[in-house]
């Protein structure tokens, strides 16, 4: 989440306010909003001073990310590919579906709220409007794994949400609730929609 007063400690002052725009306006950045209040009607409960930026272009992305020494070493490509890279991938594939669905022509948004009897927060990544219901999705960069927020937001929010998605490498199939699809699939989900 970006707070600009946070990130830069300072006041948030016009000139700030000019950058982020002129960095949104460039198309090099996505950004995905967080709502308060998630529902069919997501940009009208739409936080436009919080949200989280992703980069336009996955690929560059992966290459900054991995770069070191002056270049990238092609075999981190081979071992990304082939999921046998020794490295916490979790923000890579969010940007990946951040792109994938800016690329339908769909708004970014995802849902945090506060943890009962705690300092920490769930957070849904994305969420997509489906008919008269939404879709909330998880992404994973790895198995399954722990989808706590998900889950929660499900119980929290029933009776707007048609279907859970959670994305990651692994195979499709079924959680109870869950639809596990394999993040390769996401276009096709959006089609579906």
């Amino acid at each position: 989440m970006i707070d600009i007063s946070a990130a830069t400690g300072k006041k948030k002052i016009d000139k700030d306010l000019e950058r982020l725009h002129d960095l949104l306006d460039s198309k090099t950045v996505l950004a995905c909003h967080n709502v308060h209040n998630p529902s069919i009607a997501l940009p009208q409960t739409r936080d436009d001073d919080t949200f989280k930026l992703y980069l336009a272009d996955t690929g560059l992305f992966t290459t900054m990310i991995f770069r070191s020494a002056g270049k990238t070493d092609e075999n981190i490509y081979t071992k990304l590919l082939s999921d046998s890279l020794p490295a916490d991938l979790g923000y890579l594939y969010e940007n990946a579906v951040a792109q994938v669905i800016a690329g339908t022509d769909i708004d970014l948004y995802y849902h945090t709220w506060e943890k009962e009897n705690s300092s920490h927060y769930y957070e849904v990544d994305f969420l997509l409007a489906s008919k008269t219901k939404i879709v909330p999705i998880e992404v994973k960069s790895s198995g399954i794994g722990k989808h706590e927020s998900i889950t929660e937001f499900q119980k929290k929010y029933s009776k707007y949400v048609a279907k859970e998605i959670l994305l990651s490498q692994k195979d499709i199939g079924n959680s109870e609730m869950l639809k596990l699809y394999s993040i390769y699939m996401l276009s096709f989900i959006i089609e579906d929609l």
